[in-house]
């Protein structure tokens, strides 16, 4: 072994031992930002903390970056060097209210309508936020010179902020990104992504506005003018429903049944009520489209326009486009792959001890079945190699398809060499069960201490060997961005939004408020949910 690699040994293990150092800490952060489960673009307590965190830490902090009020972008050097990048997500789940608890039930003083952190996010963001403070212990400690960029990214849920911190230059300068995810489906546990990466993620609203109802026909019959029975324009929330059923319909059509593409709509909450005898001034719904590939994406967007216009046409509305996202899709990275591989390998996969077990077999009695030894699902207590992982995805796919599913780190891939890394989060074992695992049972066990913890310890200290590594290896350093610049050849180097694009914060997305009732979600809470 050479004294290169005992010096990088030696950094490591003192990365580790601050994550060991500061675990309880950690996991009281852990607890912090998974009871405040703030949903998109509203994740004002969640970002704050954070910003306070890392300027306690010696970062600069920008908050509010590219327009975002709950974005950030943090900073901190120890002198020339890489520029390495790693981030936090923060954004909760609606409709997923779910306490730390072994049974069916929300947080305290909220109903189950209320936000909960469902992949999780949380642990997604206090993972790698332990990770960069590790690494920045290590760098002080051994004099290693370079740059940690730490970004704040709200909002994943809807692919928001990473294409806006994009397009507004925050990735810019960056040598390479560690990206990382709890796992949530096989084969990708315990394991980093080799050649197929996620594909296109389309966000768009469509706003529909009756402004001049009374021009909608030019004679009005009704013996008294307004009456109930006078003719009237059929107004916005005409023009909504008729998209959806159009949608509806031509959705088969829209792309071939092959590359797994998919396509949701949510309506959005117009804060408006009219009287019975107006037509509805505004209406909105947004759709959403997962894609393989940009053609795809492209084809089912010109429907869902055509759809747009013939359904205001027959409202007698006018139709607003914004987009939400618009992402491209994933570009590989061997070389990253495999140093955080390394990594993975040098760590080990998380393990869960008899607490944490416990905890899983009170679940599994919950819900109607034994206890048994072992109750947590198998693979995630093992890794998986790469390109196993990756064999059996492709025995999925057809052979054409290049990317799969989607998730906005895709869009980092366009901007710097980018690694997408899997620690396994706790769930159960099937066995014994006869019917899907109800979601609430995994949000649960994404709060539980004993449970959760074991996946942040995990992934900090795989990030933080892959930072340290980079920092301190340049060739391979130098080696992943000649593979970055190889795969961007002959795509859209460009971003697909505009460089004037600003985040879609304006909308009616649901929050917590305050009130004479004191802070609760903004859906009020009924006897009957």
């Amino acid at each position: 072994m050479s004294g290169s690699d005992i010096a990088i040994d030696d950094q490591k293990r003192a990365a580790d031992s601050w994550i060991d150092d500061h675990a309880d800490e950690v996991s009281q952060w852990h607890e912090t930002i998974w009871a405040f489960a703030e949903p998109a673009w509203r994740e004002y307590r969640s970002s704050a903390w954070y910003v306070a965190r890392l300027r306690a830490e010696g970062f600069t902090v920008e908050e509010g970056s590219a327009g975002m009020p709950t974005a950030f972008a943090a900073r901190w050097s120890n002198g020339p060097g890489p520029t390495l990048l790693a981030y936090a997500e923060y954004d909760a789940v609606p409709g997923n209210c779910q306490a730390a608890s072994t049974r069916r039930e929300p947080r305290a003083g909220l109903s189950r309508s209320a936000p909960g952190h469902t992949d999780p996010h949380s642990a997604l963001g206090i993972s790698s936020l332990a990770a960069v403070l590790a690494t920045k212990a290590a760098m002080t400690e051994y004099g290693i010179s370079g740059t940690i960029v730490y970004t704040g990214e709200p909002a994943e849920k809807v692919c928001g902020s990473k294409v806006v911190h994009g397009v507004h230059g925050y990735y810019d300068g960056i040598d390479a990104i560690v990206s990382f995810h709890p796992f949530y489906m096989l084969p990708l546990c315990n394991t980093v992504r080799w050649d197929t990466h996620c594909g296109a993620y389309y966000s768009k609203i469509y706003s529909f506005v009756c402004d001049d109802p009374e021009t909608w026909g030019e004679l009005d019959n009704s013996p008294i003018a307004a009456a109930h029975s006078a003719a009237r324009a059929p107004g916005a929330d005409a023009a909504l429903t008729t998209m959806w059923a159009l949608t509806k319909t031509s959705q088969d059509s829209m792309a071939a049944a092959t590359g797994g593409w998919s396509l949701s709509e949510a309506i959005l909450t117009a804060g408006q009520a009219t009287a019975d005898n107006l037509p509805a001034g505004l209406a909105q719904i947004q759709y959403s489209w997962r894609t393989p590939d940009l053609a795809t994406a492209e084809r089912i967007g010109q429907i869902l326009d055509s759809n747009a216009r013939l359904a205001a046409s027959s409202a007698h509305c006018e139709v607003k486009e914004r987009w939400v996202s618009r992402n491209r899709p994933g570009l590989a990275n061997h070389e990253l792959a495999e140093v955080t591989w390394e990594n993975m390998q040098r760590v080990g996969p998380p393990t869960w001890d008899e607490e944490a077990r416990g905890i899983a077999n009170e679940l599994r009695e919950e819900l109607g079945v034994s206890a048994i030894a072992q109750p947590f699902l198998a693979e995630t207590e093992s890794l998986i190699d790469p390109w196993i992982a990756e064999a059996q995805l492709r025995a999925l796919l057809p052979a054409w398809q290049t990317n799969w599913t989607s998730d906005d780190y895709v869009e980092m891939t366009w901007y710097a060499p980018t690694v997408r890394l899997y620690v396994a989060r706790p769930a159960l074992s099937r066995e014994g069960f006869t019917s899907p695992i109800p979601a609430w049972a995994m949000n649960a066990l994404g709060g539980i201490p004993s449970t959760i913890n074991p996946t942040i310890r995990c992934a900090a200290k795989v990030i933080a060997g892959t930072l340290l590594d980079l920092f301190s290896d340049v060739e391979r350093l130098t080696r992943a961005q000649s593979e970055w610049r190889e795969r961007r050849t002959g795509g859209p180097t460009e971003s697909l939004l505009p460089a004037s694009f600003t985040a879609p914060i304006d909308y009616r997305w649901p929050e917590y408020v305050t009130t004479e009732r004191g802070h609760e979600w903004w859906i009020p809470q009924s006897s009957e949910f």
